[in-house]
């Protein structure tokens, strides 16, 4: 019969590190960088059982961990939920309390994106990267000014140029717009799959303008060289007599 007894249970259970991690956050926190907390708190305290016993978590427990606090928030209806992004997951309100939570904040209430700048966002959002005037060619109308709002707003980024004629600049969306329409990635927008394989009008391609065509210089012998005009341009030549005159008698 073995002396061994069975590793006492650690004084949290894994999923509630994570809330108290997630509560304390200001931004969204990744499985990298939860794994990474619960390996330094384990290093730092390497003589407390309770640290050390998270020391080498896998992935798939954090993952576990995150449903577990998602299922208990959905059945004891939190006013909170966790929402997963692109950049890792992070404590919310609930969108049905942000009529309370906008008089708490009245600073930082944003104004409303127009109409025709949610257009575009959409076009950028489902045809990225896209030069300008594909955005144009869809809308039918110029999207100067709405797209500087979406890149003042961070919704938009300049993501490079393209490599047709003209070489015009290419925008796609950020990691902002992700986090605060709460995507994991694109294809979490609605009917991605179908919205991306529409046939959309383009911008006619751009032509390239030739070079002015240099007139054309006739070449001279050495021995024959060419005197110009004070034009620029090549006096004519001096016609010879028909027939040399007869010598009188």
């Amino acid at each position: 019969m073995s002396d061994e007894s069975p590793s006492p249970e650690p004084a949290f259970p894994l999923h509630r590190i994570i809330e108290a991690v997630l509560f304390a956050s200001q931004k969204p926190v990744s499985a990298k960088e939860l794994s990474s907390i619960l390996k330094g708190a384990a290093e730092a305290g390497k003589e407390n059982p309770d640290l050390t016993a998270f020391a080498k978590i896998k992935a798939s427990q954090i993952q576990e961990a995150i449903q577990k606090l998602e299922q208990e928030y959905e059945e004891t209806g939190r006013s909170f939920e966790v929402r997963e992004s692109a950049a890792g997951w992070q404590l919310v309100t609930r969108a049905s309390f942000a009529p309370w939570l906008r008089q708490l904040f009245p600073e930082n209430r944003q104004a409303r994106l127009s109409a025709p700048a949610m257009e575009t966002l959409a076009i950028i959002a489902y045809r990225q990267p896209i030069t300008r005037a594909d955005m144009e060619a869809v809308r039918g109308v110029a999207v100067d000014g709405v797209l500087q709002t979406l890149l003042d707003r961070n919704l938009v980024r300049i993501a490079g140029r393209s490599e047709i004629a003209g070489r015009p600049l290419l925008y796609e969306t950020t990691q902002f717009f992700m986090d605060h329409f709460g995507l994991k990635n694109l294809d979490d927008l609605p009917n991605a799959s179908e919205l991306r394989r529409v046939a959309l009008p383009k911008a006619a391609p751009a032509e390239e303008t030739p070079e002015p065509a240099q007139p054309a210089v006739e070449e001279k012998s050495p021995d024959e060289p060419a005197s110009e005009s004070p034009s620029g341009e090549p006096e004519p030549a001096s016609e010879e007599p028909a027939a040399e005159e007869e010598s009188k008698p």
